[in-house]
C-alpha cells in the first residue's frame, strides 16, 4: 500500500516528538503581536502572556493561509511522490485553515481533507490516534485510515476551563462587565467543543482547586470515556499543585494513564493563564 502522510496544524499542540515519531507534518498558525506576525510553534507560549501583561494588547491569532499548505505539501509530494496525503484539520468554524488547504490541494488527488470538528489537544488526540492504527495496519489505504479519523472524531469529547475571563475580554468574546463579574464572584465558564464550535455550557464558581478534581469525574461519567488514557490539558502558569490534584482525582475514577498536553500560542491566547482542559474518548 502507499504510505499514508498525516499533517495538521501548529493547533494541535503536538510536540516535537510525537511528530518526528509518527512523521506527522505541520503546518504553522500564526500570532501577530502587534506589527510583528510570528508562526505559532516556533515561541513559548508564555511570550503571549507577557506580552499581554506588559502591553494590555493581546496578541492576535490567525490561521494557516494557502501558501503554508502548499509548502508542506510540494515538500511531502517531493519527497514521496507515492505517498498519499491525509490532512486532518483544526476546527473549520474557527479558522480559515481548513479552506486554505482545500485551494491548496486543488488539483492534486493524492490529498484528502478532513475537518476534526475539534481544536488543540482533542485534535491532536484524533491525529496520534489515527497514526497509531495506521501503524497498526500497514494494509491500509488513505480511505481506511480517514474512515477511522472519523470513527474516532465521533467518539472525541473537550471541554476547558480558562482561569479567568480577562483573555474572552481581551479578544472581545465576552463584555468588560462579564469579565468584571466573573472575576468578583469567582464565576468561570465551562466551555465544551460542540460541532466544532467552542460553547459555554455551564458556569462554574470557585477556586481551581475546588473545581478541577470535581470536574473530571463527572465529566468522565457525563461524556463515558473509556479509562485507558485521559489527556489534560494545562495553560502557561498552572501550578503543580493543581496537577497532582488532578491526576489523583483523574486515577481515582479509574484513568489509568494520564497524558498532559501544554496549550501552544493559538489556544493560550484564547484561554489564558493557567487554564485547565480535558480531551477522552467515550466508548461509543
Amino acid at each position: 500500500m502507499k504510505k499514508i502522510v498525516l499533517v495538521a496544524e501548529s493547533g494541535a499542540d503536538l510536540t516535537p516528538e510525537q511528530t518526528r515519531r509518527y512523521g506527522i507534518e505541520i503546518v504553522p498558525m500564526h500570532v501577530s503581536f502587534g506589527s510583528e506576525t510570528r508562526d505559532d510553534g516556533t515561541f513559548p507560549a508564555e511570550e503571549i502572556c507577557g506580552y499581554y501583561e506588559k502591553t494590555g494588547v493581546l496578541p492576535k491569532t490567525s490561521g494557516c493561509v494557502p501558501e503554508d499548505f502548499t509548502r508542506v505539501f510540494d515538500r511531502i509530494h517531493a519527497r514521496e511522490p507515492e505517498a498519499q496525503i491525509l490532512y486532518l484539520a483544526y476546527s473549520a468554524v474557527t479558522t480559515c485553515s481548513f479552506q486554505s488547504a482545500k485551494i491548496a490541494a486543488q488539483g492534486r488527488d493524492y490529498i484528502t481533507c478532513i475537518d476534526t470538528k475539534f481544536v488543540s489537544a482533542a485534535q491532536g488526540v484524533i491525529v496520534l490516534r489515527t497514526a497509531q492504527a495506521i501503524e497498526a495496519h500497514p494494509e491500509w489505504d488513505v480511505r481506511m485510515a480517514a474512515a477511522e479519523a472519523r470513527a474516532l472524531m465521533s467518539r472525541t469529547h473537550m471541554a476547558f476551563i480558562p482561569n479567568d475571563m480577562e483573555y474572552l475580554r481581551a479578544g472581545g468574546r465576552v463584555s468588560n462587565g462579564a469579565a468584571l463579574c466573573g472575576k468578583l464572584l469567582n464565576i468561570h465558564p465551562l466551555i465544551e467543543i460542540i460541532d466544532g464550535r467552542l460553547t459555554a455550557t455551564q458556569k462554574l464558581r470557585g477556586k481551581l482547586s475546588v473545581l478541577v478534581p470535581k470536574l473530571i469525574p463527572k465529566y468522565a461519567a457525563a461524556s463515558a470515556l473509556e479509562r485507558d488514557e485521559l489527556w489534560l490539558i494545562w495553560g502557561p502558569g498552572f501550578p503543580d499543585e493543581l496537577k497532582a490534584g488532578a491526576e489523583k482525582a483523574a486515577h481515582s475514577c479509574g484513568f489509568q494513564k494520564i497524558t498532559w498536553v501544554k496549550t501552544g500560542g493559538v489556544i493560550t491566547a484564547h484561554g489564558g493563564k493557567s487554564a485547565f482542559g480535558i480531551v477522552g474518548f467515550s466508548s461509543k
